[in-house]
């Protein structure tokens, strides 16, 4: 016969962060006094539907369940118990948190059916509802709550402002892939008004291939580590910090490169909260690139209906957002690739003319197709600068975002006069200048991926110590979306 256990309670936190920390299914050694240790067994993703944890109570029991369902959406999950030295039998639970009214109030409901050997049944009642259950309320408010302690007052120091061990990635020389290399080292804590990250995935841009070559060497002196964007886990926050705690999920990008390590300190503004939906492999590789679809044609090419948008490896992790964005504005989307696989992943993006070369050619196609491009995106730099230039519809616009074939020759103003061209080179942080202006980007990037306007494109994923071998993939123009590297 199953016996049912039923708990439930309200929680003085927003419903986002309470779920930030239950939906990870091996975060419970951190807030749970009963677990001593926990992990993920085959190294896959804690949030991960069908992954099993490994677990050993302090009493010395061992347990091992498996996540069954996960709902972001619902703020529901379920799992069971595999095996475990504990005799529960049949064991299913279900979490569910709801908002309370006020929106600062989570109500959390969890519940378990299981059968026990005959005569232990009181027993082990009671050891889920208040061992497990009860004790679990008290223990996540206890472990919300250490974030409002370690706020700083009058200037002290932080309990738990003290360097941490971390892993990066350096250049000691400018050069080819080889000369990122791994090493270890300590983080240190975070200052007035930075925030310390656990960081789990960190994007990779082209621009850190610049960056490595010594195209920039004002902006990394040597040695210095490459990487604008991450997204991870508060660990902690320094004096004058307000609105982020210890346990939030969070993405950042900022001018000043260093995101290549396990654990950085940056300044609060560069930081935005993730949903609850999006994961942290998805914000490292949508963030900046993201933030840069949106300035590109809401700002620059003010794009609508009809507007004839030409973009530069349309299968990129940019080129893909483009597309499908642009397309979704209702305007008539190119593209160039260098291989069919390419052009295949950038039609289902929202590419309708796509044009296939490897050698920087395609003025004649664009103009055959829809008479000229009313606005050029363009990561591949000099050697395209011709074709670009012929590609052009009068009034058109060039934006030049990158320079993946090398420097862009500057352009004389004779070249943009005889059709009346404009040319840009934009950065993405100054669009994203004020914390405000981040949030308000960020908020349309995410609110496009879950409204379908977005598709999340292809993440190829690299340990941070490969970072070598990613630069290497990148550069031989054989990606196709987004690469990060794990942490």
């Amino acid at each position: 016969m199953l016996q049912k256990v039923v708990r439930s309670t309200i929680i003085d936190a927003p419903i986002e962060r309470v779920w930030a920390v239950l939906r990870d299914f091996n975060s419970h050694d951190e807030w749970h006094d009963v677990v001593d240790n926990s992990r993920i067994e085959g190294d896959e993703r804690s949030d991960q539907v069908g992954c099993v944890r490994s677990f050993t109570l302090k009493d010395g029991n061992r347990i091992r369940e498996q996540l069954l369902t996960l709902s972001d959406r619902e703020h529901k999950s379920t799992y069971c118990i595999v095996e475990a030295t504990v005799p529960l039998q049949r064991y299913v639970s279900t979490v569910t948190l709801k908002t309370v009214t006020d929106g600062n109030r989570t109500f959390w409901h969890w519940e378990s059916t299981f059968s026990t050997p005959p005569g232990m049944e009181r027993e082990l009642h009671d050891m889920v509802a208040q061992g497990v259950y009860e004790a679990g309320f008290a223990n996540l408010r206890r472990h919300l709550q250490k974030g409002e302690d370690l706020q700083p007052r009058g200037g002290a120091v932080m309990p738990s402002a003290l360097a941490l061990p971390m892993r990066r990635v350096v250049v000691h020389r400018y050069g080819e892939a080889e000369a990122l290399q791994a090493e270890s080292t300590e983080a240190a804590a975070p200052g007035d008004g930075e925030v310390r990250i656990q960081q789990r995935a960190i994007g990779v841009n082209f621009f850190d291939v610049y960056l490595r070559r010594g195209w920039m060497p004002a902006l990394l002196p040597l040695p210095g580590v490459p990487g604008m964007e991450a997204a991870g886990t508060v660990l902690d926050v320094g004096p004058n910090v307000g609105g982020l705690l210890p346990g939030d999920r969070v993405a950042y990008l900022g001018p000043v490169p260093g995101a290549y390590c396990t654990v950085r300190s940056v300044p609060a503004d560069w930081v935005v909260r993730l949903p609850a939906a999006i994961e942290v492999d998805t914000a490292a590789a949508l963030l900046l690139k993201g933030l840069t679809a949106d300035f590109l044609l809401r700002d620059l090419g003010r794009v609508g209906p009809g507007t004839r948008v030409l973009v530069h490896a349309a299968a990129g992790g940019v080129g893909l957002l483009v597309c499908a964005w642009a397309r979704r504005l209702g305007a008539v989307v190119l593209g160039t690739v260098s291989s069919d696989a390419k052009a295949r992943v950038a039609r289902a993006h929202g590419c309708e003319h796509v044009i296939v070369t490897s050698d920087y050619r395609f003025a004649d196609a664009v103009q055959r197709a829809c008479g000229g491009a009313d606005l050029v995106i363009d990561g591949l730099g000099d050697a395209a600068r011709d074709e670009n230039l012929a590609a052009l519809a009068r009034r058109g616009h060039w934006v030049s975002l990158g320079q993946a074939s090398g420097p862009l020759t500057p352009l004389p103003p004779d070249a943009l006069v005889a059709k009346s061209l404009t040319f840009s080179r934009p950065v993405v942080f100054d669009f994203v200048a004020t914390p405000a202006q981040l949030a308000e980007r960020a908020e349309r990037v995410w609110g496009a991926l879950a409204g379908g306007t977005l598709k999340l494109p292809p993440i190829e994923r690299f340990t941070l110590d490969a970072a070598a071998q990613a630069h290497a993939r990148l550069e031989s123009r054989g990606t196709i979306g987004a690469l990060i590297l794990t942490a």
